[in-house]
Order: structure tokens, then C-alpha cells, then sequence
């Protein structure tokens, strides 16, 4: 016969199995669309937005459709997933694991200046602040990935340089420049050039000078070839002054003709406006 401590006991760990079991039929496979490509299957619901439901969660990551169009950033699509469609392990069913506060800033670093084009801002329900630090939370990032499967995932998308892909993705800048030099410091990327000719600016003033374009990726995308002129397009971090680099962004080498093309194009922008879609949230 169990005494009844043991007894109490015995329940005690059948209830904490019950319970493991029960969080562990809470997984459910990855629905969304969008979200089928990233690194994990299983996702659980109530999500980070508190989203009840996959089918709530679609309708509201579908309204980043066009904002993903513009390739603002190579982490946009991996921070959504990662709070529309959470990832779900046997040892964090409770509390599903956040992205890292790095990739969220990444993400808003190169998409807000899209955003503000547009008249719209960063949604305060991705905000960046109470996301966990790498090494003082549990958090998943792209970062790891890409260790873990070695230099050859960075493979940059080729952005062809056309009026169609000018007037969709309304670039901040625009500059003739040829590369100095390719920095590198833990995961923070940058390409040193000097500016021959400043063909657009928005808020960030471009002396014709030593510039620094900052990647906001792990990846140095666009590739950029030393010594090489190239005509740049790109976006801008207002807050800090920054003109940024990212696998959306353009990089040709230059040529006479490629001046007069964007000044035309340029003109058909401002006369002709294209609004991306908003994002709801």
C-alpha cells in the first residue's frame, strides 16, 4: 500500500506528464503561407500578437505583402514569422520563443525609412524594446542559421536595375561611387566609398567625399567589387544618419547612360506617385 505522501507524490508527476502531453498536442503545423519557408514547422497559437487563430494571423502578415516587396530587409520576413507564427519546441510550449530584439532592429533599421515614405511608421506592436538580448534571453535569430549551414546561404538576389523596379522600390539616394573598402566587425557589415556624384538625397546629406553604406544583413548584399564604380541605390536610417545596404538594394556598375536614366525616372516618381500597400497590425 502507497503511504499517503507517496500517493500525493505519484499524482503529482502523473498530472506533470498530463500536463507536458497537453502543451505538446498545443504545436500545431505552420499554415501560413508565407511562413512555410522559414526554419521551423510547428507553431502554436495564442501567437506573440495574440492571435487566436492561424487563420486570423494570415489576414493580418498578408498586409506586409508589399512591404516584403521592396526587400527593405533580408530579416523583415523572419521577424514576422517568428511573432505571426512562433515557433513551438517540447521545451517551450508555455512561453514560445521570441526573435531576438537584434533582429527586430535590423528589420525596422531598414524598413521604417520605406515605411516613412509612405507616411506610416513602425507598428507599435513590433516594437523592438522588450524583445530579448542574445545572450541574456532565449531568442531565435536568423544569425545561427547561417552558421549552422555555412557562408554558401548567402546568396544575393539580383535586383535588376529597370524603371519598374525603380518607381516600386522609391529609393532614398542614389549615388555614383566607387568602393574603398569592405568592413567587417562581428555581424555588423559595411562597405567605405567614395561619392562621385550624388544623383538623389533625401534626409541625409551625402558629401562628395568618404561615405560609409552600412548592410543591414549578415549577408554583403549587394556584392560589391573593390576598386569598382557602381551606380548605388538605396535607403536611409534618419535617426542615425545612416545610408543603408540590403539584399533589396541595387548595385551596377556604372555607366554614362545610367545618370540620365534615373533623373527621367525620378521625375515619372514624383509626377506619378506608387504607394506600397499599408500594413495593418
Amino acid at each position: 500500500m502507497f503511504s499517503h505522501e507517496t500517493l500525493l507524490r505519484v499524482l503529482a508527476l502523473v498530472s506533470l506528464l498530463g500536463i507536458r502531453r497537453a502543451a505538446a498536442a498545443s504545436c500545431e503545423p505552420v499554415r501560413i503561407p508565407m511562413c512555410r519557408s522559414m526554419p521551423w514547422n510547428m507553431t502554436k497559437m495564442p501567437n506573440h500578437l495574440h492571435h487566436s487563430t492561424q487563420a486570423n494571423a494570415v489576414l493580418a502578415i498578408e498586409q506586409f505583402e508589399g512591404l516584403l516587396g521592396t526587400q527593405c530587409s533580408p530579416d523583415l520576413l523572419f521577424f514576422l514569422c517568428a511573432m505571426y507564427a512562433p515557433i513551438c519546441t517540447i521545451d517551450f510550449q508555455h512561453d514560445p520563443i521570441k526573435p531576438c530584439k537584434a533582429v527586430c532592429e535590423r528589420a525596422k533599421c531598414g524598413c521604417e525609412p520605406v515605411m516613412k515614405r509612405y507616411n506610416h511608421t513602425w507598428p507599435e506592436s513590433l516594437a523592438c524594446e522588450e524583445l530579448p538580448v542574445y545572450d541574456r534571453g532565449v531568442c531565435i535569430s536568423p544569425e545561427a542559421i547561417v552558421k549552422a549551414e555555412g557562408p554558401e546561404r548567402c546568396k544575393c538576389k539580383a535586383v535588376k536595375l529597370a524603371q519598374k523596379t525603380y518607381l516600386r522600390n522609391n529609393y532614398n539616394y542614389v549615388i555614383r561611387a566607387r568602393v574603398k573598402e569592405i568592413k567587417s566587425r562581428s555581424h555588423d557589415l559595411s562597405a567605405i566609398v567614395e561619392v562621385k556624384e550624388v544623383l538623389k538625397s533625401s534626409l541625409v546629406n551625402i558629401p562628395r567625399d568618404t561615405v560609409t553604406l552600412h548592410y543591414n544583413s549578415v549577408c554583403p548584399c549587394p556584392l560589391l567589387t573593390l576598386n569598382e564604380e557602381y551606380i548605388i541605390m538605396g535607403y536611409e536610417n534618419e535617426e542615425r544618419s545612416r545610408l543603408l545596404l540590403f539584399d533589396g538594394s541595387i548595385a551596377q556598375k556604372w555607366k554614362d547612360r545610367l545618370g540620365n536614366k534615373v533623373k527621367r525616372w525620378e521625375k515619372i516618381r514624383v509626377d506619378h506617385p506608387h504607394p506600397i500597400r499599408r500594413s495593418r497590425h
